[in-house]
């Protein structure tokens, strides 16, 4: 079963959107233009959808 975690090695800030990449299977940049676009279209919101999704996502353990 697949698990998403933030991602330890493809990360500019908080590893959200490597971590969503890597469960995707695509590439990061698309999540993060994907964030650009929606924070610039929404005032900010994508902002606080960030900062949600990365308080909710787990790191990965340890191995």
């Amino acid at each position: 079963m697949k698990k998403l975690y933030l991602s330890n090695t493809d990360r500019k800030i908080g590893g959200v959107c490597g971590g969503l990449g890597e469960y995707f299977e695509i590439d990061s940049t698309i999540f993060r233009v994907l964030f650009v676009f929606l924070t610039i279209i929404s005032c900010g919101i994508g902002i606080i959808g960030y900062l949600a999704v990365w308080a909710v996502i787990p790191r990965r353990p340890k191995a």
